[in-house]
């Protein structure tokens, strides 16, 4: 979080004072391969804070890597991240480079096509496990009070595991969604958990394509979000037998997708 100085406006006149606003700032990643050559991946907008496993959560997403064992290296400074490949990872400059800035709104900005994004048929998602209203409920609840950033600024996204039950197993804010959740992969990819059985990805905002593909691609079977989801979000869910709620409530959940890891 970062302060700025502000002129809030009333029916009593203008008062000048201080308020929080989230961080956004650019993280450039490089990327060096086996071969020793170096490519630009882009640069993102993200809020500064747990950069390496943002960039972990990154790379796994895009394709680019199966397990923390395909790097060899991460050094992060004055927002250069440059990253080097082991011989393993699956690195293609033809497929995976960035031709321009990823903003916090956008989480696809600078690709020239989707392939990489939808190679998901080797992912199989959990058929265990189940949740229902009282669970999103909790989870609902529990995640307000691990959002240090929002409760201050109201201006950041999260991304949260839960159980089955709805309780809370991690949480990660940012100022992107797409961040968030690559940061929330890039943790989990550290003590080599991924896929995690058992565990379901809730996000504050609406269900883009991009973060349903993120959730298929860590291999969580269930998502639920706030906010709406987008066509491509509900199709490719039920491509790849997501279970997708949107809308949710307390008292209510819309499901666009995989009804059948819901109990009433």
């Amino acid at each position: 979080m970062e302060s700025r100085e502000i002129a809030r406006l009333s029916h009593a006149g203008i008062a000048r004072e201080l308020d929080y606003v989230t961080s956004e700032s650019p993280l450039s990643i490089n990327v060096t391969d086996s071969k020793n050559s170096t490519f630009e991946m882009g640069i993102t907008m993200r809020t500064e804070g747990d950069d390496r496993r943002l960039i972990l959560g990154f790379l796994y997403s895009e394709g680019v890597i199966e397990s923390i064992t395909d790097v060899s290296s991460i050094n992060i400074d004055d927002g250069i991240a440059s990253v080097v490949l082991n011989e393993s990872s699956s690195f293609d400059s033809d497929l995976h480079q960035r031709n321009s800035t990823v903003t916090s709104s956008c989480g696809l900005c600078g690709r020239s096509d989707l392939n990489g994004l939808l190679e998901l048929e080797n992912t199989l998602l959990d058929e265990e496990m189940s949740i229902s209203l009282d669970a999103v409920s909790v989870c609902l609840n529990s995640i307000h009070s691990d959002q240090p950033i929002f409760s201050r600024t109201g201006g950041s996204h999260a991304c949260a595991m839960f159980r089955g039950d709805g309780s809370i197993d991690c949480v990660f804010e940012d100022v992107g969604r797409h961040n968030a959740f690559d940061k929330m992969v890039g943790y989990y990819l550290e003590s080599g958990l991924i896929p995690k059985p058992g565990f379901g990805a809730f996000v504050s905002g609406r269900a883009s394509f991009e973060l349903v593909q993120k959730c298929i691609r860590g291999g969580f079977p269930i998502m639920i979000a706030i906010g709406a989801p987008s066509s491509l979000a509900v199709d490719i869910s039920n491509e790849y037998g997501l279970t997708l709620g949107c809308f949710a409530r307390n008292d209510g959940l819309t499901l666009f997708s995989g009804v059948r890891r819901v109990v009433e």
